[in-house]
């Protein structure tokens, strides 16, 4: 199925990829421990990570719309610049990621005064999916 010329399925599988990179990268394999520590929270209160986990659900159904949203605009963007192979997927997801993702997401740090580490880690993260999503979207036929 086809809407305003890109595949929603290819849409959906870039969504669950960055979902599932999402969960490793967030994972106490790679960064979850650094991660709690610079937002603030104690990665040993047992408690604690009881309770965030209660309202997990509903931030997961919004992280998965947002990623729909950004798999759907980088879609787009691969159609109109008929990118067919994985790597040139990258390079237009790479530039996506410079230009509109890092910036935001630095001005956020700045003027929240976060930790830069805490910076790296996200904005890692949003690397990696924009990565995943130009090779993706890239190949899949539109």
């Amino acid at each position: 199925m086809y809407v305003m010329g890109i595949s929603l399925l290819s849409v959906l599988a870039a969504a669950v990829a960055t979902m599932v990179l999402g969960f490793l990268w967030y994972s106490p394999l790679l960064f979850a421990r650094p991660w709690m520590v610079l937002m603030g929270y104690d990665p040993d209160d047992k408690a604690k990570l009881a309770e965030m986990q209660k309202g997990a659900g509903m931030m997961y159904g919004l992280s998965f719309l947002a990623s729909l949203v950004s798999a759907a605009v980088l879609a787009k963007i691969v159609a109109i610049t008929t990118v067919t192979s994985p790597l040139y997927g990258m390079k237009v997801g790479f530039a996506v990621w410079v230009g509109f993702v890092t910036t935001v997401q630095l001005t956020n740090v700045l003027f929240a005064r976060q930790p830069f580490k805490l910076y790296l880690i996200n904005t890692g993260y949003q690397l990696v999916c924009y990565l995943a999503m130009g090779a993706i979207l890239a190949v899949w036929p539109w």
